[in-house]
């Protein structure tokens, strides 16, 4: 698989998952209690042992950096990697990245060094297990210039995705990139003589933003000045040159807005989750912590996920994660709260500090009740906070210390809720 150069995009400001991007590249935002967004990408190419790795990003890549260094680092005699391309200057280029497109052509000079035959490439905000060595002898096989892994979408979801049309030789003939709501695309519907499995109740093909280019097609098709794969790379490749689409039929959500993120955390808790962080054949790495087992003190958890190093005392906790290091004092109540937990526990001494200060310690405070929220790391939340269960008009919008986005309460990493506060 050495010929196979991956590159994960890592996405522009994030804005679409604002505040938690504030601080952060989307990529490194934590999920699952345990994991950053980047380490699904990763994983799955880890697992079909492609292991030389790109990851393009432009901004707020420190926290991105840090955990990508801590957690991928491959033996000397693998010639593996896994390597931030953020933004740069060089005599050719002076600006930021402009699309998809145009962060890779930007990073030709790094990638042709690695002299690969084919370039594998990526999303960085999307959760799925997909088995890509067979896409890619499923590439190799078809003698397409470009693949598409593709995956069957109802009508609703089709306005923000690329939509696809093919042929029985699952050749793609047309491309429409986010058609809206309002667009008929009736003419894109799955032939019936097409539709198996999870097809069987959707009725459009979306292009995943996953992708297999020969190399020296890649070359071709960006030489040129068009930035952006979906919009203008890809339609223009369909129209002269072979682009097949992959048909995945498995579990893939695009977690790129709050509402997304938030319910594909919680869908984790369910019975059966339709992602399985249990499959140990195909496991989902992230940086081994070495922490102590979580401590559950006389509380109550119920289709709930607690990750390692936490201390819950006396609490009742359902449908919610629970994030590393997250502390939790006695009678305090979660019900639907994605708690992504601490970098850190605070020692004695800053604990005194805090009580001198009267600012609570990092984690959530006695008594405190939370429902429907995304609490972020190395948040203080106070004893006797009320979050999003007093009847109250919660509409959207920045309300300084806490955000309000599709009637989720988000609470930026290291806010401080005092004592008694009503959200």
């Amino acid at each position: 698989m050495s010929e196979v150069l991956s590159i994960v995009l890592g996405g522009g400001k994030g804005t679409r998952l604002f505040p938690l991007t504030q601080a952060r590249a989307k990529p490194a935002v934590p999920f699952g209690g345990k994991y950053r967004l980047v380490d699904i990408p990763i994983s799955n190419c880890i697992n079909a042992e492609l292991r030389q790795i790109y990851i393009l990003t432009q901004f707020n890549s420190a926290s991105l950096h840090l955990h990508l260094a801590q957690t991928y680092i491959f033996d000397t005699f693998t010639n593996g990697f896994v390597e931030i391309l953020a933004a740069e200057q060089t005599f050719e280029h002076s600006g930021w990245y402009e699309g998809t497109a145009d962060a890779v052509r930007k990073n030709f000079t790094h990638f042709h060094t690695q002299n690969p035959s084919y370039y594998l490439i990526l999303s960085g905000d999307q959760l799925y297990r997909m088995d890509l060595r067979d896409m890619l002898k499923k590439h190799k096989e078809s003698g397409a210039a470009i693949t598409i892994a593709c995956t069957p979408v109802a009508r609703q979801d089709a306005s923000q995705l690329g939509i696809l049309k093919t042929n029985k030789k699952n050749e793609i003939t047309e491309f429409v990139e986010k058609p809206g709501e309002s667009a008929d695309i009736s003419d894109f519907k799955i032939p019936q003589e097409l539709k198996t499995g999870k097809s069987k109740d959707d009725t459009f093909l979306a292009s995943m933003g996953i992708y297999v280019f020969n190399a020296q097609t890649m070359d071709s098709c960006l030489a040129n000045e068009y930035t952006d794969f979906g919009k203008e790379i890809i339609p223009e490749a369909i129209k002269r040159l072979k682009v097949n689409a992959y048909i995945f039929d498995g579990y893939w959500e695009d977690i790129g807005t709050i509402k997304n993120f938030y319910e594909a955390n919680l869908e984790l808790t369910s019975l059966k989750p339709r992602f399985d962080f249990y499959d140990e054949e195909m496991p989902i790495y992230t940086h081994m912590r070495r922490l102590p087992p979580s401590k559950m003190n006389f509380s109550n958890m119920n289709q709930s996920l607690a990750a390692e190093g936490c201390i819950i005392t006396n609490a009742s906790i359902s449908n919610s994660i629970v994030g590393v290091r997250t502390i939790i004092e006695s009678g305090a109540s979660l019900n639907g709260v994605v708690c992504m937990g601490a970098d850190y526990y605070e020692s004695e001494s800053q604990k005194a500090l805090n009580a001198e200060k009267r600012v609570p310690n990092i984690g959530i405070g006695r008594g405190a009740i939370i429902k429907g929220a995304i609490i972020d790391k190395n948040t203080c939340i106070g004893e006797g906070c009320r979050i999003g269960i007093d009847d109250i008009v919660r509409n959207d919008g920045n309300y300084g210390h806490y955000y309000i986005i599709d009637g989720i309460i988000v609470i930026p990493k290291n806010s401080v809720l005092y004592p008694g506060t009503v959200i």
